[in-house]
This record gives structure tokens, sequence and C-alpha cells, in this order.
């Protein structure tokens, strides 16, 4: 997109899955499956939109209070999302970049997420994906490295968060109609645009993300002015 206004960074909130499994009868896993599969399309539709970085919320540093049945399943999710699409990546020269704790989870799983790491870090366009990510917790671990540094203040702090090398955050999207952040960027947010969508997760494409950025278009950002 050649408009100056149109956003650089998007990140969204990927809410939903469960409700849509539920509303049609099936199980969890199916309503995950088929959130794996919007994934695929909406990375294609950021690069269609000449997104330069798409953050997608995957997996939080609460959600291991789910299920273990139900984190068990997300793990070969993620498993088999990085196998059936690294190839793709690397041909569109799509960077990967986590932000988060990943180590934390099985060895395989790290070291296939280090090897995506490695094979994309080319990349001209960039896919953040949240993995074990809080965002209170890295706002306290980049207060903790600013003070080692001795001076605790906003460039400082803003320079130990995970996303130090991303563009600056422009719309922040939740699908499911749910009205919260629930600890995603905050520190990243505090003038980020934001859109709440009824539409669940597994149902969202191309064309919500495009109606999404169309919307901020016609935002009048201030940063605090008037």
């Amino acid at each position: 997109m050649s408009d100056n206004n149109y956003p650089r960074h998007v990140a969204i909130i990927m809410d939903g899955n469960g409700r849509w499994a539920k509303k049609r009868g099936l199980p969890r896993a199916l309503g995950h499956r088929q959130g794996g599969e919007a994934v695929r399309r909406v990375v294609k539709a950021a690069e269609n939109l000449g997104l330069e970085c798409l953050t997608l919320y995957a997996f939080s540093s609460e959600n291991w209070k789910r299920e273990e049945e139900e984190i068990s399943d997300l793990m070969g999710l993620m498993r088999r999302f990085i196998e059936a699409n690294l190839k793709d990546m690397i041909e569109r020269r799509v960077r990967l970049r986590i932000i988060g704790d990943y180590k934390a989870f099985a060895p395989d799983i790290v070291e296939k997420l280090e090897d995506a790491l490695e094979q994309t870090k080319h990349g001209q366009r960039t896919l953040a994906v949240a993995l074990n990510y809080g965002a209170q917790q890295e706002i306290a671990h980049a207060a903790r490295l600013a003070a080692e540094e001795g001076s605790i203040d906003s460039e400082t702090i803003s320079r130990h968060l995970y996303t130090t090398d991303l563009p600056p955050l422009d719309l922040l999207i939740r699908t499911s109609g749910e009205v919260r952040l629930s600890n995603f960027l905050l520190w990243q947010s505090a003038y980020a645009e934001m859109l709440f969508l009824d539409v669940l997760w597994p149902d969202f494409g191309e064309d919500d993300l495009r109606q999404a950025c169309e919307i901020f278009v016609t935002r009048e950002r201030r940063y605090g002015g008037r």
C-alpha cells in the first residue's frame, strides 16, 4: 500500500477458537485447527496488504492453566504449523520473530522454532508470534535490565522490550467480541488504535484485515495532542 497513513504494524489477539467449535458441536481441538488455517490466510493477507509486521498472540503465559489435553493439542498444532509453513515463509521472504519465553516449551518445539528463526532471518516482512508471552512480565523484565544500566525511563525500558526491533504498533485487533487486552502488548499499545470485532478467529480472513486497516486510515492519531 502506498498510503502513508496505512498501518505498518498490526497485532491480533486471536480469540474465539473454542466458541467457534462449540457453536458447531465440535471438539475444541478442531476449533484450534481451524484457527491455524486462519493464521495461514492472514499471514498471506498481510503480505498482500503490504504490512511490514504482523504480530499474533498465539500462546500466553496464562494459557498453561488450561486443561492438559488442550495444551497438548496446541503444542501439536504448533509443531505441524512450523513443519507445514516454513518452506513457504522462506520462499515468501517472511522473517519469523518470537516474543516471549519460548524456551519453556518442549525441546523439539524449541529446536523447530530456532531452526525457523535461523532460516527466515533475512526475510523482508516480519511475522512476530507471541509464545509463552505476558506483557506485565515483559515490562518487569525490561525494567530490571534498565535498572542495571542505571536509568529507569521510557527510553531504556522500550529498548529492552521483546519488540524493540519491530516497527511501532499501529493497530491492535481482537476477535470474538471480547473487549480487553489480556496482558498483550500493554506498553506497545499506549497510542495504538484498537478494534474489537465480533468475528470468531477461525472465520477471520483477508477481507476482515483489509477492512480493519481501512478503518485505521480514517482515524486521526494525535498521540495525546489536540
